[in-house]
């Protein structure tokens, strides 16, 4: 069986591929499947998924005429998401999930909930994906307005400009910084800039985990707590943490990710053991904006089977 990847994000949110770039890069990998959950934004879905779907269709046709072409650049598999998939056999084109990852808040603390499986297009989650987009663009404003302050020469449109469909993030903040020699390192501007209680970052309004579960569930996917270990809570805070989420519809643990140690892996898997709920796996892959992390691999040993998403897919249709 091929691996998956159920944590991915594209040029839509804070990743470097567009996302058809990343439909190809995962047909590269050996991917069957993988998921695009972009920070609070579904744009890219469709592109994705459309991609995958011309695929599929080049190689149906190439398969008819027996021919042998070269396989298309990096590449992938765009679906009808519960219809019976092809067997995940190379060089099949891998599964586009539909997915979204929520920030939220909780004790203040950032949270991370990912939804897979979303029906992005329905018009409740829509509304509540835009209110979400009007927020930030007011935080947004706010930010530049504090940066031009501090003498950087800076606005919310060069910032579009620069990041065309982009949602922006402080990642583009310090991406504009470096690239207009304000700052030597990306570091640099988080350090004295955009980062959490520096002189120009300005919070943004959060839905709490229990909301984003919720909003999840509405748009009939599957809700998934994002790297618990990343929190750093104690093992009470995070056992009543899943405890709330759980009561709420929670319905899996991310218990495979990029950066876990066996141990941590193993405590996460116990966690999701203990309150009944699925395993799901990913390697946050953000492109170069996260080096040394590569999709499907993460840092070169993470390995989702393909049976994590058959058993989310099962629970999902139960």
């Amino acid at each position: 069986m091929l691996p998956v990847d159920l944590h991915v994000h594209s040029n839509r949110s804070d990743g470097t591929y567009t996302p058809g770039q990343l439909v190809d890069y995962a047909m590269e990998k050996g991917l069957a499947a993988f998921a695009l959950t972009d920070h609070d934004t579904v744009d890219g879905l469709d592109e994705a998924i459309s991609h995958g779907e011309k695929l599929r269709r080049e190689l149906s046709l190439s398969s008819e005429g027996d021919l042998h072409p070269n396989p298309p650049e990096p590449a992938a598999r765009g679906t009808a998401f519960w219809e019976e998939k092809q067997s995940p056999k190379a060089p099949s084109v891998p599964e586009v999930i539909p997915g979204i990852e929520f920030s939220t808040e909780y004790q203040g603390q950032d949270v991370h909930i990912v939804g897979l499986y979303i029906d992005y297009h329905s018009q409740p989650f829509v509304k509540q994906l835009q209110e979400f987009v009007d927020s930030r663009i007011t935080r947004n404003r706010k930010m530049c307005r504090l940066l031009q302050e501090a003498g950087i020469d800076i606005t919310y449109e060069a910032l579009l400009e620069e990041f065309p469909d982009a949602v922006v993030t402080r990642a583009h903040y310090a991406k504009y910084l470096l690239n207009h020699g304000y700052i030597q390192s990306m570091k640099e501007a988080f350090d004295r800039y955009v980062g959490d209680h520096c002189p120009c970052y300005v919070p943004r309004e959060k839905v709490t985990p229990v909301q984003a579960v919720k909003l999840i569930l509405e748009a009939e996917g599957i809700p998934v707590l994002a790297h618990p270990i990343l929190y750093h809570m104690s093992d009470e805070r995070l056992d009543t943490l899943t405890a709330e989420l759980k009561a709420a519809g929670l319905a899996a643990l991310e218990a495979i990710y990029s950066t876990y140690k066996p141990h941590e892996e193993r405590q996460v898997r116990a966690l999701a053991k203990k309150y009944d709920l699925l395993l799901s796996g990913g390697s946050d892959f953000h492109g170069s904006n996260k080096p040394g992390l590569d999709l499907g691999t993460g840092c070169g040993n993470l390995y989702v089977p393909y049976e994590i998403l058959e058993n989310l897919k099962e629970a999902f249709r139960k």
